[in-house]
């Protein structure tokens, strides 16, 4: 994999989508004392020693090139700390992928989730057409009315109802895009 694609950053308006540091720990574990995003994440980030685990696990997938998950920071706040956006590549070749995203609470409202899953499926159709990815997949909980909300702004059409299963309580719904 070229350093290109372990270094990547990228912006959306007043947004930077970064690769994450070490000295966002602490925007890191206040982002996850957020009761709605513990219950809508199937991980916890509860201090300092969970963060460092979980930006290991980014730094990890970024090496190997099965995880690019990028700190989305507010240039005009003073880089201020407001979501992840993350493209899971699991099968790098395989033609599909997946994105994740959340927003911290002081940032919702702002419409700061689209721009940043925008800008990432701009980045991953344009970074992995030579490795042949045509379709990306957004996942959510059926209750999650915003990530919906989300996913049809950002052109992923609703595909299916998927059922429940652990960790999550509830059946999801399964959003695509197709690469242009």
């Amino acid at each position: 994999m070229s350093d290109d694609l372990r270094a990547a950053a990228f912006s959306a308006g007043p947004l930077l989508l970064r690769p994450w540091r070490q000295d966002d720990m602490p925007a890191l574990v206040e982002a996850y004392r957020d009761p709605t995003m513990r219950n809508r994440l199937g991980h916890f980030v509860t201090d300092e020693a969970d963060a460092g685990r979980w930006l290991r696990v980014q730094a990890e997938g970024r090496e190997t090139g099965t995880r690019f998950s990028f700190a989305v920071v507010d240039t005009e706040r003073g880089d201020e700390l407001v979501g992840n956006v993350v493209l899971k590549y699991p099968h790098p070749g395989s033609g599909s992928a997946e994105v994740g995203y959340w927003t911290a609470v002081w940032a919702r409202g702002r419409g700061i989730a689209p721009q940043a899953v925008e800008a990432l499926t701009g980045w991953a159709f344009t970074a992995f057409a030579e490795d042949g990815l045509r379709r990306l997949e957004l996942i959510h909980q059926e209750d999650n009315k915003a990530s919906c909300r989300v996913a049809v702004k950002c052109g992923y059409a609703f595909a299916e109802i998927l059922p429940a299963r652990a960790p999550w309580p509830l059946d999801g719904h399964l959003h695509v895009r197709h690469a242009a």
